[in-house]
């Protein structure tokens, strides 16, 4: 009987030693960034030997978007998202999570404690917003300048410039308010400059100029130079470190391995070790409000090996047990390893029996666990707004999201079994059939596109992302397809490109004026001879006749005027093959007589002569870029105010290459600044004062996104040339 009491207590301390928790790690930033990456990967290190703990991760990805109606929105996907799940414990990592944390946790996970890491500029009067002080606790963030200081002091006693080098990001402005008093108490010990105004090339010239001998470097933060030029944290020490000779400080221990020597550092990994302790406290019962606030930023004492050698800095005499990262291992150390990895061994070796006693249960758990899996990909398959399918290799649907479901306006249980022909038309159905065909041969994946109509008779362009899966047996099971509604987009960027067009109304007005001028003149010279010969009595029915026909002539040129300014602001609908010489035509119809009374040749000159060239796309679309460009190169020549006798030119070659063909609009108004041609294609972006800004940005979307061409634009000395290049055939 006791025997069985034993084995009762033993079974029943295992069941609770191994009871599953839930942990939410929220992080405000996204996945790739440093700092975050550090921290995630730390807390599940430490993790990693609790088997009962599962943790899930999610980012907000607030360095790109951090808008109230995105965090709005946010909160009702994750209240959507986490709706049937009860977590033990939420980490936050860094402000954003954090506000966001305080706002909407009564609303997201009631009751539910929260332990945040790497808080800048934190004070316990934000706990007090919905008493948040019961459910909080954990660690704060905080850089130690004057503590960098002393010890730069300490290690070059003979110290006689320090360059400080930073940005004008919030932090950097931050940093830069506490470096005052301490630049101010340094001051007479040894000259100190401080820069965050510099563009990269002058900055690389200031630091190669330092005195190696007697400067050090603070490298605080350069994230952009004064350019607007944008960096990776690695990508601006580097361009700083390849020209430095002297030793370099700084203040976050991701610029480690990079080659800076080092200091007392802000420290993500330690950030996520205390919060790590933290929370493994409260999931073993510890309640959150026994848990103080580590206040004071854990930050390292953190140097580089091979930065001390190279320098011959000896940091022991300053700092008692600094962590020294790429130090060579010594013999004790290299034994000291082996002994501890055969001990492990043996150890494991040890516990095989024990661990195959408790297979069978861990099997009983992996299949609880893979059923809450499938049932929470079930949920987030449902969550994803794009319309999602599988179907096996016969092309019979095997399931859906209700995203799908709603576009096809049918129930998944009407869904399954069918196949696309009961779903969208014909023509539709054996394309994407032949496409499955092909994936299936090939084992590839596939990006097309098709526009339908719902049964409510609402169009809908789409974008299809297809992949075949395998069986768990490795057979093909079939096809998977994520698909993208583009409508909203391509109905915008068709705004736009009208937009665009109404732009040009303002040329285009005087266009007409020009190409009207001569026939109105003609017509009233024609009018005045017929009322003359009316008045003496000399008309004749023949000259009758030919005044109509000439009148008829001049009427039809300016019918002809309109008709081709008409058909420019009406959209193409559809892509199709035209001809290169008919679409030039037609805007030299609208823009010639402009451009020839502006005192500027055009000229047309076509490399391939008797040859038909041809381009796959959308033409009246085509007509408009060339038109902007044509008329932005005409204005930019009248602004120069040339000599009567002095002609402007704009040279138009058009050629045929292997793949594509080749338009070159070259003008000599002189060339576009350097400092912009790279931002001419920019949205808004325009040099002219009553300018939208939208012209060359449309002619890039048509050209690029529409026609699956390209467009560019250099300086070739004192021209410009843009050259638009697009393909002959279907793409």
């Amino acid at each position: 009987m006791k025997y069985f009491l034993l084995f009762s207590i033993l079974f029943f301390n295992y069941l609770f030693a191994n009871q599953s928790k839930e942990v939410l790690l929220i992080h405000s930033y996204h996945k790739g960034y440093i700092w975050t990456d550090d921290i995630s990967k730390t807390i599940e290190k430490n993790f990693a030997e609790h088997k009962e703990i599962e943790l899930t991760t999610i980012y907000m990805d607030t360095k790109r978007i951090d808008d109230a109606n995105y965090l709005y929105n946010l909160s009702r996907l994750y209240k959507q998202e986490f709706e049937g799940r009860k977590f033990d414990l939420i980490i936050l990592s860094d402000n954003n999570a954090f506000d966001f944390m305080l706002k909407y946790h009564e609303f997201l996970f009631k009751d539910t404690p929260v332990l945040f890491c790497g808080i800048n500029n934190f004070d316990k009067v934000f706990l007090n917003e919905n008493d948040m002080y019961k459910y909080m606790s954990g660690v704060a963030e905080e850089v130690d300048i004057e503590k960098n200081f002393e010890l730069i002091a300490k290690l070059h006693p003979n110290l006689k410039n320090l360059l400080i080098i930073n940005d004008t990001s919030t932090t950097g402005y931050a940093i830069k308010r506490d470096l005052r008093p301490i630049i101010e108490k340094y001051k007479n010990k040894f000259n100190i400059e401080y820069t965050d105004n510099l563009e990269i090339k002058n900055l690389q010239d200031k630091v190669s100029s330092l005195d190696k001998e007697n400067s050090v470097i603070l490298f605080v933060l350069l994230f952009k130079d004064t350019t607007g030029k944008f960096f990776t944290h690695k990508q601006s020490f580097d361009e700083v470190k390849k020209v430095s000779q002297v030793p370099i400080y700084g203040l976050w221990d991701f610029y480690l391995n990079n080659g800076i020597v080092g200091g007392l550092l802000t420290s993500a990994v330690a950030q996520g070790e205390n919060v790590s302790k933290m929370a493994l406290e409260v999931l073993s019962g510890k309640k959150i409000t026994d848990i103080p606030i580590l206040e004071k930023s854990p930050n390292l004492y953190i140097f580089d090996y091979n930065e001390l050698q190279r320098f011959n800095l000896d940091v022991s005499k300053y700092i008692e047990n600094p962590l020294i990262i790429n130090e060579p291992s010594s013999v004790y150390r290299e034994h000291t390893k082996f002994f501890v990895i055969s001990t492990l061994i043996i150890f494991i070796l040890s516990i095989v029996v024990l661990i195959l006693r408790a297979n069978i249960q861990r099997r009983e758990k992996l299949e609880l666990e893979l059923s809450n899996r499938i049932e929470f990909d079930k949920v987030l398959l449902d969550t994803i707004p794009n319309p999602i399918y599988y179907k096996n290799v016969e092309g019979k649907f095997l399931g859906c999201n209700t995203s799908f479901a709603s576009l096809v306006n049918s129930s998944r249980d009407e869904i399954i079994g069918k196949t696309a022909f009961d779903f969208f038309p014909h023509k539709i159905a054996v394309a994407n059939t032949k496409i499955d065909k092909e994936l299936l041969y090939t084992f590839s994946t596939s990006t097309s596109e098709f526009t339908f109509y719902t049964k409510s008779n609402e169009m809908k362009h789409i974008i299809l992302n297809k992949a075949v899966y395998k069986n768990i047996d490795g057979s093909v099971g079939g096809i998977v397809c994520i698909m993208d509604d583009i409508t909203e987009r391509i109905q915008q960027k068709q705004f736009l490109i009208q937009q665009s067009k109404l732009a040009e109304m303002g040329d285009m007005i005087a266009a007409i004026a020009h190409q009207w001028n001569e026939p109105l003149v003609e017509l009233s010279a024609l009018v005045q001879d017929i009322q003359t010969s009316y008045l003496l009595k000399e008309l004749k029915d023949d000259e009758v006749k030919e005044f109509v026909n000439d009148s008829m002539i001049q009427i039809k040129y300016m019918s002809k005027t309109l008709s081709d300014f008409r058909n420019f602001l009406k959209p193409s609908t559809k892509k199709q093959l035209f001809s290169i010489t008919k679409a030039l035509n037609e805007i030299n119809e609208i823009i010639g007589k402009q451009v020839f009374y502006s005192n500027i040749k055009m000229n047309f000159n076509y490399k391939n002569e008797n040859e038909e060239l041809l381009i796959y796309g959308y033409e009246n679309e085509f007509k408009q870029v060339l038109l902007n460009i044509i008329n932005n190169a005409k204005n930019k020549i009248v602004e120069k105010n040339l000599p009567i006798n002095e002609k402007g030119t704009i040279d138009i070659n058009i050629k045929r290459t292997t793949n594509s063909n080749t338009i070159e609009i070259i003008d000599d108004a002189g060339a576009i600044d350097e400092k912009i041609i790279n931002s001419i294609f920019e949205p808004y972006f325009t040099t002219k004062e009553d300018g939208t800004g939208l012209g060359l940005y449309m002619a890039k979307v048509i050209i690029e996104e529409k026609m699956r061409g390209s467009i560019s634009v250099k300086n070739d000395g004192n021209h410009v040339v843009f050259t638009i290049k697009l393909p002959h055939k279907k793409v």
